[in-house]
């Protein structure tokens, strides 16, 4: 992870002074981040312009070095004030001033594609609540949670894939809240051993499953009996975002529709691992995403 406050950069100056070459490395930063952390993202970016695709680099680079932030071990406030420099950063490289290789790429890129920055800010206040909140009692606040830390994800990438109208907004934070879900469904375990529990504790109730049973790893049939729930739930919420492929810029939407396949893809491996999400990490293999790939691409 690059440290948050900068430091450990050459200050780069102004954004707009940068030379091809070093902006093409703050880029290729952004992109070693992307194959690290998500081949998924990766793979399906592949397909975009080469413009489009390294604006698309810069903007999981900000946003998962946010949650690097959050989730690595140090005291809460440590983390908190991390994430106020990281916002102090991004708020100083959309005036044009940066010393970080990640925000040289997204101001850069923000420019060429006129990138509001309130998503930004948004899910800098969704990574927060990761430092300040352990439980959601109710789907409702998830569901906000989703949107902050996920579907603002859309919101900056909407106007790098050709729209950013209201009507395709809306498909795009349906889009960012199942795959946000699909990643909380796929880490439960993980998440529990940092006592986590992003599962409604009203679903938990629904079901008969007990918060100390999940701590525990315990998989019995009221804990399959929520996860079917929940799974059934997220593929509801797939269903409606894909009409808002159609909206988006010709050269974009296989792009986005081969990462919705993917993502929608995990909810089977999920059940094929019979829901143990505490010992098996669900993944699409290698093979299965090409097979999805070309997929995808017939179906067009």
């Amino acid at each position: 992870m690059l440290a948050p406050d900068g430091g450990a950069h050459a200050p780069l100056g102004e954004v707009g002074t940068l030379g091809d070459e070093r902006l093409g490395d703050c880029y290729r930063t952004c992109r070693e981040i992307v194959r690290f952390h998500s081949k998924t993202f990766y793979l399906s970016s592949l397909f975009l312009s080469a413009e489009k695709k390294r604006a698309v680099w810069a903007v999981y680079a900000f946003c998962r070095t946010a949650d690097d932030i959050i989730d690595r071990i140090a005291p809460a406030r440590e983390r908190l004030d991390a994430i106020d420099a990281w916002e102090r950063q991004l708020v100083a490289a959309y005036n044009g001033i940066t010393t970080d290789p990640i925000f040289a790429a997204f101001a850069d890129s923000a420019q060429r594609f006129n990138i509001p920055i309130e998503p930004g800010l948004d899910l800098l206040r969704g990574a927060r609540m990761d430092v300040t909140i352990r439980r959601y009692d109710t789907y409702d606040e998830l569901r906000e949670y989703c949107y902050l830390v996920a579907s603002t994800v859309g919101l900056l990438v909407m106007p790098i894939l050709g729209t950013m109208t209201p009507e395709a907004a809306a498909y795009g934070i349906a889009l960012g809240r199942a795959m946000q879900m699909t990643n909380i469904l796929r880490d439960v375990g993980e998440d529990a051993r940092m006592d986590r529990i992003y599962l409604p504790a009203e679903d938990l109730q629904r079901f008969g499953c007990s918060e100390s049973a999940i701590l525990e790893e315990v998989i019995d049939e009221r804990f399959t009996a929520l996860m079917a729930f929940e799974i059934d739930r997220v593929r509801k919420m797939y269903a409606e975002a894909e009409p808002g492929i159609a909206m988006l810029s010709p050269e974009s939407r296989y792009t986005v529709r081969l990462a919705l396949s993917l993502y929608r893809r995990i909810l089977e491996r999920i059940e094929a691992n019979d829901f143990d999400v505490f010992r098996r990490r669900a993944y699409v293999p290698f093979r299965a995403k090409m097979l999805t790939a070309l997929t995808v691409a017939f179906a067009r």
